[in-house]
């Protein structure tokens, strides 16, 4: 059977694949496998729990605290708010456990659960694989005083939005921005968050009705946020996601800048002010050559994982490093948060405009994206995508053929049955040719 977690928590079309039955049973067995850990020993078990405005949220969340406080832990409620808000107040609130319910950029029919440690960091595998094991188990249910409370807690956007705001190094005063959360999570946190700091803000996305979450908006949908930059005056556009751990951007153009392109700017600010360890970034292997050539000749080290965040977190923790991220916008400054944080990533690369006086635009030419081609080869054998001697050999030949201006990127998917295709190159049109001779070979060789 396939592992029930994924990179980033259970996830899947809620009330199909992720019932309030899998919810409740997954929080019985998270609190019995950290309790089994020794994480509750010597004091009473808390829990913090947040979600996203999808109408989905309601009932997991009221089946995840069912099962916490069936289990003896108490739980605090914390309502809608952004999942990096859930980790953070996950330790700042001294937590044994966070829980998250969403389905991140996902459509409003799915949704999912994350669990983070009492340091706000995300479950390692073999907790969560020991969680799996666990599911369903009979075992000795706790009574009388023995089960947990439930309260709701108060005071957590303004401890959050404090948080951010405190963490911005200088005013965002005369910057104007317009922000789109997506009718998602961030809806309260980040215009507060960017008015606090200095910023005049101008707001799309923000009316949540439960169904509306990601919908034509948001970080993966930005001609919206695009056509109210230009229509307000904005000197940028800051886009969050549905649980607004990523952030894309926008110039006043209207240009869109991406998540390498962030996090290229914001290396550079944070190697500037000496907070960049051992002057080393960490990215993921879908992250642009560009950005790694314009590290590169910024003298700065990139490190390369797998794609996911959280990977890109186990590399930054064993390496000491503390700046990492992907291309989608999930920047992680663990200066300042334990996961990717859209509305603090934001709040940066405004600082990094106000610090320096330009617009985004001339920050952003720091590195000159090459273009990428994307190819998606489905119903194919996944599983021999990385033994095939035939697709080997096409692969060599077309790097040979790039060269140093140019890659290729083999990668089959983690959830279909599918082979994705990435090339980059100088052209692209050279991009586009490279990559779709490499699908065919895909489609012939992995039948």
């Amino acid at each position: 059977m396939a592992r029930l977690f994924g990179t980033d928590g259970v996830r899947g079309l809620a009330n199909r694949d992720l019932t309030a039955r899998l919810a409740m049973d997954l929080s019985v067995a998270a609190a019995r496998v950290l309790g089994e850990q020794g994480e509750f020993r010597g004091h009473r078990p808390l829990a913090v729990v947040g979600r996203d405005p999808r109408a989905s949220g309601e009932f997991l969340e009221a089946a995840v605290v069912a099962g916490l406080a069936s289990s003896g832990v108490d739980v605090l409620r914390l309502g809608v708010l952004p999942t990096p808000a859930v980790a953070y107040l996950t330790h700042q609130l001294h937590a044994d456990l966070g829980v998250m319910l969403s389905a991140s950029h996902n459509p409003a029919p799915d949704n999912g659960i994350k669990f983070f440690d009492r340091s706000g960091h995300k479950l390692p595998d073999d907790s969560e694989d020991r969680i799996e094991a666990r599911l369903g188990e009979e075992w000795d249910w706790p009574t009388g005083a023995g089960v947990g409370r439930v309260r709701d807690a108060h005071g957590a956007v303004e401890q959050y939005v404090a948080h951010l705001v405190a963490s911005v190094p200088v005013s965002l005063d005369g910057l104007r921005v317009v922000v789109d959360c997506a009718n998602g999570a961030s809806c309260d946190v980040a215009p507060e968050a960017l008015r606090r700091a200095g910023a005049e803000v101008f707001t799309i996305g923000t009316a949540p009705d439960g169904l509306n979450i990601n919908s034509g908006c948001g970080s993966t949908h930005l001609d919206a946020l695009r056509a109210a930059v230009r229509e307000t005056g904005a000197d940028v556009g800051i886009a969050n996601d549905g649980d607004a751990d990523r952030c894309l951007a926008v110039t006043a153009a209207g240009e869109v800048v991406d998540g390498d392109q962030i996090m290229a700017i914001l290396a550079l600010e944070l190697r500037e002010t000496g907070a960049l360890t051992a002057d080393t970034v960490v990215a993921t292997v879908m992250s642009n050559l560009g950005f790694k050539l314009a590290m590169r000749e910024a003298g700065l080290t990139v490190v390369e994982t797998a794609v996911g965040d959280r990977y890109v977190l186990e590399a930054m923790k064993a390496g000491g490093f503390v700046f990492g991220g992907e291309q989608s916008g999930h920047v992680i400054m663990l200066d300042h948060a334990t996961t990717g944080d859209g509305v603090l990533t934001g709040l940066h690369l405004l600082a990094a405009m106000a610090r320096r006086g330009r617009p985004l635009d001339e920050l952003a030419k720091v590195m000159t994206r090459l273009p990428q081609v994307l190819v998606n080869v489905k119903d194919v054998d996944k599983t021999r995508a990385k033994t095939s001697p035939e697709l080997a050999a096409a692969v060599a030949a077309a790097e040979a053929d790039l060269g140093e201006t140019g890659r290729v990127l083999i990668r089959p998917s983690g959830t279909e049955p599918m082979v994705r295709v990435m090339v980059e190159a100088a052209s692209e049109e050279k991009a586009h040719t490279v990559a779709d001779h490499l699908a065919e070979v895909v489609r012939t060789t992995l039948r």
